[in-house]
């Protein structure tokens, strides 16, 4: 069942991970699958949110050995309809109705791709029983909401890329937040429901004076995630990076041929891992690799050039958790 920015019935899934912030890498592969490496899919597990991008074919049997199941999804998002990013979509829209996904799932691609993805959903006879809303992206920004979507407080946004089509990049925000100090708590003599009240008004009265949030609580960071794939280096690389804790984004060549990555619209691993140390990035994750190179070793060496911090170069159902809070 598809809709065009409408919701469905939504509950929450029996099984379905919380209190977990990770990435599965399903498909490390470009445009050629190779014996290790499948095409492209990445989940991203974030509390109650597990955000699939960019299944590419196989992807629903990846998600078979990784342990993710299609009932945990929350959203699909496509960067771009190329098929190496797109044509497991098909199959896994199938099991979502197969297994009778009772959630809305939004599917979230660039607005030119619409009948390719119209296709994908209904590339073959089955029951329909998915609860599907296609939204498709026409500007950078905030990703709206959908009636029944599964989703907390982090803000998922986009901008456009400079692909040979149309091609978007994701950014995840979690709003800035307090901890609250149980030992501060108790010596300011609040406790019980007076705690939740505190946090909803920022202050409260008491026997003993007016007890303000800050005194009881210290700040916590939101925290980021970004999701760069097929580009050349742009502007919207350098904003969807800007301060993120993860990075995962494309490294198709190395930079001895970063004459080819420009030509057909793709970094290198040096470009790659520049824009992460200069946008203070804690974490990259480096996919998407050419089969051109039969050593990922070399990936590893050339971003080590001039990024220092956490670095993965990813292999297929790799498990990435993302660094703790700043």
């Amino acid at each position: 069942m598809l809709h065009d920015d409408a919701g469905g019935v939504a509950r929450r899934t029996a099984g379905h991970r919380t209190a977990s912030r990770e990435l599965v890498t399903l498909g490390t592969a470009s445009q050629v699958p190779t014996r290790t490496r499948n095409h492209n899919g990445y989940a991203l597990f974030w509390d109650d949110d597990v955000i699939l991008f960019d299944p590419g074919e196989g992807t629903q049997r990846q998600m078979l050995y990784a342990g993710v199941s299609a009932s945990a999804l929350t959203r699909i998002a496509l960067t771009h309809l190329h098929g190496d990013h797109s044509l497991g979509l098909a199959g896994v829209v199938q099991r979502i109705s197969l297994d009778a996904v009772p959630q809305t799932v939004p599917v979230t691609f660039p607005e030119s791709g619409r009948r390719w993805v119209e296709a994908l959903c209904d590339a073959t006879a089955y029951y329909h029983q998915e609860r599907l809303v296609l939204q498709g992206l026409t500007r950078d920004g905030v990703v709206p909401r959908v009636p029944g979507e599964l989703h907390g407080p982090t803000v998922l946004s986009t901008a456009r890329l400079d692909h040979s089509l149309e091609a978007y990049g994701y950014r995840l925000d979690e709003p800035d937040g307090r901890r609250m100090d149980p030992a501060r708590l108790a010596a300011a003599g609040v406790a019980g429901p007076d705690v939740g009240r505190l946090v909803r008004e920022g202050e409260l009265r008491t026997a003993g004076g007016t007890v303000r949030v800050e005194d009881v609580s210290d700040p916590r960071p939101g925290q980021s995630f970004a999701f760069v794939m097929d580009t050349r280096l742009c502007d919207a690389v350098w904003s969807l990076a800007e301060g993120v804790d993860m990075l995962v984004i494309e490294s198709t060549f190395l930079d001895r041929d970063q004459g080819l990555a420009r030509d057909h619209g793709h970094l290198t691993a040096l470009q790659a891992a520049t824009v992460a140390a200069q946008s203070g990035v804690r974490s990259l994750v480096l996919t998407h690799f050419s089969q051109r190179y039969p050593d990922p070793s070399e990936f590893e060496r050339e971003a080590r050039t001039v990024f220092d911090d956490e670095l993965t170069v990813a292999a297929d159902l790799d498990r990435v958790p993302l660094p703790r809070r700043r």
